[in-house]
């Protein structure tokens, strides 16, 4: 499966132009790469705050399959949208939110549901 992956309160806490602190993410994303799964980076974020959020899966050595496109969708359409068959964003309705006023004012990606919601 190819999932486009938001960045700030999905991958890390909102802190923007910042990286956010820790929220669980890593170790699922791991899992979902070691599976097969293709991740896609997809975020409002640009120039050097992209850069940071690109730096932060390669550090985690977490590869990315694209940013901010899927690379093979310009075969079959000249669309701006991403292509993906699964999206995980802190702003899609319905997703799973957690909310922890000690390490964020705002709700994040709860990655534990996210774990269960794949399996």
């Amino acid at each position: 499966m190819k999932i486009a992956i938001d960045f700030d309160g999905t991958c890390v806490t909102h802190d923007y132009p910042f990286i956010g602190k820790d929220i669980g993410a890593i170790p699922i994303l791991k899992e979902l790469v070691n599976k097969g799964h293709k991740l896609i980076l997809f975020t409002m974020r640009s120039g050097n705050e992209l850069d940071d959020a690109i730096n932060w899966f390669s550090k985690n050595d977490i590869p990315l399959y694209g940013i901010q496109f899927d690379p093979d969708q310009n075969k079959w359409t000249n669309s701006p949208k991403c292509f993906a068959n699964l999206y995980i964003d802190d702003a899609a309705l319905g997703a799973p939110l957690k909310y922890d006023k000690l390490i964020s004012d705002r709700p994040f990606i709860d990655w534990s549901l996210v774990d269960k919601l794949m399996k």
